[in-house]
C-alpha cells in the first residue's frame, strides 16, 4: 500500500512539473509573439512613415519642376518675339535687341538645367496658372489675415527683378510657412521679413504660436521648403524659439 501511494504521490508530482513547466512556456510563447507583432506593427509604421516622406518630396518636386517649365517656356517666347523684332530694325535697336536675347537665354538656360536637375520621375501634364512671386506677398499676407492671422510684412534692402525661379520659390516658401503657422500655431501672430542683400534673398518668417512645432515641425511642408532651397544651392534654418513659437529663415542666391 505505501508502495502504491509512493507511485501515485511521484505521478502526481511529475503531473504538475508538466503542467507548470507547460503553462511557464504558453506564457512565454504569448509573450513573444506579442513582441513580435509590436515589433512587425513598428516596422510597418516606420515604413508608412517614410512612404509618405518619399511621397512628399516627390510631389513637391513635381510642382517645382512644372513651375520651372512655365518659366522656361515664357523666356524662350520672349527670345522668339525678340529675334523677330530684331530681324526688321538696324543699327542700335538690333544691339539691344541681340542683348536682350542674349541676357534672356542665359537666364532660360539657368532654369533648364534646374529643370532638368528636377525632372528625375515622369509627371503628368498640368494645366499651368500664372506662377506668384514676391510681389504677390502682400495678397497673400492679406489673404492670411482674413483667415484669422494677423501677418506683419516688411522688405529690406532695395527691391529689384529676381530670377523667376527664385522669384517663385521665395513665394512659395513664405507660403508654406504662412500655412503651417494656420494649421498648427493656434492663436498666434506672424512676422514675414524679405531681405534683398547684394547676392542673396533672405526671407524669415516667425510666429508666436504655442508650443515647441507650431510651424509643422519635421512635416513635409518643411521638406518641400527644403527641395526649394537645395534647388539653388541655398540655406534653410528651422526649429523653436526659446521664447516660444516657431522660425523659418531660407537663403537664395542670386
Amino acid at each position: 500500500a505505501m508502495v502504491a501511494l509512493g507511485t501515485v504521490s511521484e505521478a502526481q508530482s511529475e503531473f504538475g512539473d508538466v503542467v507548470f513547466f507547460s503553462v511557464g512556456f504558453g506564457r512565454v510563447w504569448i509573450a513573444g509573439r506579442a513582441i513580435r507583432r509590436r515589433g512587425q506593427r513598428e516596422a510597418e509604421l516606420i515604413v508608412e512613415r517614410d512612404k509618405g516622406a518619399r511621397a512628399a518630396v516627390t510631389e513637391e518636386r513635381a510642382r517645382i519642376a512644372r513651375e520651372l517649365h512655365d518659366v522656361v517656356s515664357h523666356a524662350i517666347s520672349v527670345i522668339v518675339l525678340q529675334a523677330r523684332g530684331a530681324r526688321h530694325t538696324e543699327g542700335a535697336e538690333q544691339s539691344e535687341a541681340l542683348d536682350a536675347i542674349e541676357a534672356t537665354g542665359a537666364k532660360a538656360l539657368t532654369e533648364m538645367r534646374r529643370l532638368l536637375h528636377m525632372l528625375r520621375a515622369d509627371d503628368e501634364e498640368v494645366a499651368l496658372a500664372p506662377q506668384p512671386s514676391v510681389d504677390s506677398l502682400e495678397l497673400l499676407a492679406s489673404q492670411v489675415r482674413e483667415a484669422g492671422l494677423p501677418v506683419e510684412l516688411r522688405f529690406e534692402g532695395v527691391r529689384r527683378e529676381l530670377p523667376p525661379g527664385v522669384d517663385v520659390s521665395a513665394y512659395r516658401i513664405v507660403q508654406e510657412a504662412l500655412t503651417n503657422v494656420l494649421k498648427h500655431a493656434g492663436p498666434a501672430r506672424a512676422r514675414v521679413s524679405v531681405r534683398y542683400e547684394e547676392d542673396a534673398l533672405a526671407l524669415e518668417i516667425v510666429d508666436t504660436g504655442v508650443g515647441t512645432g507650431s510651424n509643422g515641425g519635421g512635416g513635409h511642408g518643411l521638406l518641400g521648403m527644403r527641395e526649394r532651397v537645395a534647388l539653388f544651392g541655398g540655406e534653410l534654418d528651422s526649429g523653436p524659439q526659446s521664447e516660444g513659437g516657431f522660425s523659418v529663415r531660407a537663403t537664395l542666391p542670386l
